[in-house]
């Protein structure tokens, strides 16, 4: 081994394992603040399209929060999901780029803050993870940046090139008890 390596790795400042818990518990929050945001929002954007789009990025992050909760909890912590928001749109085309415009912004803070400090994890397996995570939040503020942009075709295009319009519904429809 290269002596060099070894002293460089040497002044590398490294996440402890009890450091790394509160670590993966602060990403957990942030994520489950992101992924309330983003459930408040598809509420209030209902255009068909970027509705849908916006069910795909809820279900990759609930992917994501799994994730972090199980290596949470393997390791003796506790996981605490950030309370329920709601976000207003405004009228039209308009109110729900605005919506839009700030997933995106959001999405963008979340990728400033945690992708600097993955190098400092030192477990591997965590910040695969980590990196995995950060690498899809980057995908989902892509999708919010096209959305405002009006892109439709966001998750594929049909064959012969229709279009699914109108919006969904604001509540989802839940079948009679009987």
């Amino acid at each position: 081994m290269d002596a060099r390596l070894h002293h460089l790795q040497g002044k590398a400042k490294r996440v402890k394992p009890a450091e790394l818990v509160e670590l993966l518990r602060e990403c957990y929050r942030d994520k489950s603040a992101l992924r309330q945001r983003h459930l408040a929002a598809a509420r209030a954007v209902t255009d068909y399209d970027f509705n849908n789009t916006y069910q795909y990025v809820l279900n990759r992050e609930e992917i994501q929060m799994q994730w972090l909760a199980d290596a949470i909890q393997d390791r003796g912590g506790k996981v605490d999901d950030a309370p329920e928001v709601v976000v207003k749109a405004g009228s039209g085309k308009s109110g729900q780029a605005a919506v839009m415009r700030d997933d995106a912004a959001g999405a963008q803070a979340f990728v400033d803050k945690w992708k600097p400090r993955l190098p400092a994890v030192a477990n591997a397996r965590n910040r695969k993870m980590l990196e995995v995570i950060v690498g899809e939040t980057i995908e989902a503020k892509r999708f919010f940046d096209q959305m405002v942009g009006g892109r439709t075709d966001l998750l594929g295009r049909s064959a012969d090139g229709a279009r699914t319009s109108g919006a969904v519904l604001p509540t989802r429809w839940v079948g009679e008890k009987r």
